[in-house]
């Protein structure tokens, strides 16, 4: 397994990989999700790389970027049992050089949600997995659906600038209980850890009234805000159900709405989502 940082190494060991090649971008502190993803990278691609870089462009003045878990030697172990080709480790330094002014912005789909609590995080986002993508050159990329929205943004992003590639949106992996599996569930303590499972139980009692015919958007949201109510280490941000294309807000639910929330534990600021009627409906061991 190579382990590059520099963008010349980069292109050195990117030559020498057998296509097609799956990317994997993540920013370290790898779980059981993370791992998912390489997985089915190496399931469909000759070639595998993942991208390991805490994003600094992409965290708020208050956010947790100082804090947030890290532990490479951690993570270049668990990449190199799932058989990993390369691996790159750029630093800030290197993605954003000394009087660096380029971003990439795609405006709409980032205005609600997350976009609208966390101003300038997608910004972030889309600019760093550009630059990923034209640094590895992937024929495939492979991303989480727990960051729902995110994907919808690259999906959109890709789609917009022509990347020559294919996003690949994987289920949510999920802990037994069904809390879905994040580097930032290690900040949570033991009873907020048992207290954010009420993501999962909120998320499943607006499956299960869609299920049973609920189709108003409004009755759906209500019901989510009301199970989240209902645990006091919880503080809801945002419940959504909205058009997973396009994060519009359903005033009729159909199937494969996007039903998600933001909500914080604690200090701990979590999100999740099912896809109504459709994946990741139910916990599944495997994603």
């Amino acid at each position: 397994m190579d382990v590059v940082t520099t963008v010349e190494e980069l292109r050195a060991a990117r030559s020498e990989l057998a296509e097609p090649v799956g990317l994997v971008p993540t920013m370290g502190y790898l779980h059981e999700g993370h791992l998912s993803l390489v997985r089915r990278a190496r399931a469909e691609c000759a070639g595998v790389a993942v991208s390991i870089f805490v994003n600094p462009t992409q965290f708020g003045p208050s956010e947790d970027l100082e804090a947030y878990p890290r532990d490479l030697p951690r993570d270049l172990a668990m990449l190199r049992g799932e058989g990993t080709d390369l691996v790159w480790t750029p630093t800030a330094e290197v993605m954003y050089p000394e009087g660096y002014q380029t971003w990439v912005s795609v405006d709409e789909l980032t205005r609600h949600l997350e976009g609208e609590r966390r101003p300038g995080h997608f910004r972030g986002v889309t600019t760093v997995v550009a630059k990923l993508f034209n640094g590895v050159l992937p024929q495939k990329a492979y991303f989480g659906q727990k960051d729902a929205q995110q994907a919808a943004v690259i999906l959109r992003m890709a789609r917009d600038l022509s990347f020559p590639l294919e996003v690949v949106v994987c289920p949510t992996v999920r802990e037994a209980d069904g809390l879905a599996m994040s580097s930032r569930n290690t900040y949570l303590d033991r009873e907020e850890r048992q207290a954010a499972t009420v993501l999962y139980r909120a998320l499943s009692a607006g499956q299960e009234a869609f299920a049973a015919g609920e189709r108003q958007g409004d009755r759906l949201r209500g019901l989510v805000a009301e199970t989240i109510a209902q645990e006091p280490l919880a503080e809801l941000q945002y419940v959504s159900c909205a058009d997973t294309e396009t994060l519009q807000e359903l005033e009729t639910i159909r199937d494969g709405a996007l039903l998600s929330l933001g909500v914080f534990v604690g200090q701990t600021r979590l999100i999740d989502n099912f896809v109504l009627g459709g994946q990741d409906v139910r916990f599944n061991a495997q994603g």
